[in-house]
């Protein structure tokens, strides 16, 4: 079932659990993220990035990413997440996307509220939601992103002004930089717990953390019981996918039908470590 971001994000802030977001730039990793998602019964997020685009054209993935979240029989929000330009969000929109994500991040406080206060009002008149992000998550080497340029400690979310944003923007969803940072860590990132507290408690909105990927299970626990309703995660994802293949691939007799299959599975097999991870499975329906 196509759904947006407040229809499983407001259950899990009201239950104390969080639903993870998954890019699927191909038709075999979307199966895996519905699969998943359907064995524990489990909303999910599933999209894509602009910085994936390359990959997987946003017209293109638009083309099963929908239908097979009108056919699943879960909750399925199709996001797009780090807009980058209007133009790209205003596209998502059009073709049917239920959420997006605007990142004015790197402009100024002034232009980051005027620019996703726009994009929110239409987004929400085409029964979207919006999620903006105040502070900026860093990048690590190997991210999608870009590099280490920013140290994430420098670009923390100020708790006050994160009232202000989500009450001036109107977003649905609030990204917030307390730590993590995109791609892979050399040495697990350390998280402000307190300062999730404090946010989770100062806006009404749900809390997004993003750059979930090697920031370790109890870190992640962590950050959910203080107030985290949304982890994005992509790189490890990857990574256990491509591990998974090339243990497939050491037999030299493999079937060359069933190497996309092994990186699904890698791919599936990691996701669904998450799902139970965060509390979301069984919470299908709330």
């Amino acid at each position: 079932m196509l759904v947006n971001m407040n229809d499983v994000l407001y259950p899990a802030k009201k239950g104390k659990y969080a639903v993870g977001l998954f890019n699927a730039v191909n038709l075999e990793l979307a199966r895996g993220i519905i699969a998943a998602a359907e064995n524990s019964q489990s909303p999910v997020i599933m999209g894509t990035a602009e910085v994936l685009l390359p990959y997987g054209p946003l017209e293109e993935v638009s083309y099963y990413l929908i239908p097979m979240a009108k056919k699943a029989n879960v909750p399925v929000v199709i996001h797009l997440d780090h807009g980058l330009k209007k133009e790209t969000c205003l596209k998502a929109l059009e073709l049917g996307f239920s959420s997006i994500m605007y990142d004015c991040s790197t402009d100024s406080y002034e232009d980051n509220v005027r620019k996703v206060k726009e994009m929110a009002d239409i987004a929400h008149s085409y029964g979207a939601t919006i999620e903006g992000e105040l502070g900026h998550v860093g990048d690590n080497p190997d991210s999608a992103e870009g590099s280490a340029h920013i140290n994430p400690a420098d670009f923390y979310t100020d708790p006050r002004m994160a009232k202000d944003f989500v009450d001036k923007t109107g977003v649905d969803a609030l990204a917030i930089a307390v730590g993590t940072a995109h791609g892979a860590y050399k040495l697990p990132p350390k998280l402000d717990f307190e300062r999730i507290n404090t946010i989770a408690h100062t806006v009404d909105v749900p809390l997004v953390l993003h750059g979930g990927s090697g920031t370790g299970d109890e870190n992640l626990r962590k950050a959910v019981r203080s107030g985290i309703q949304k982890v994005n995660l992509a790189t490890e994802l990857i990574v256990a996918g491509k591990e998974e293949l090339e243990g497939f691939i050491k037999d030299p007799n493999f079937d060359k039908w069933k190497l996309i299959p092994a990186f699904k599975k890698g791919y599936k097999d990691r996701l669904a470590h998450y799902v139970e991870l965060f509390d979301q499975a069984g919470k299908a329906w709330g």
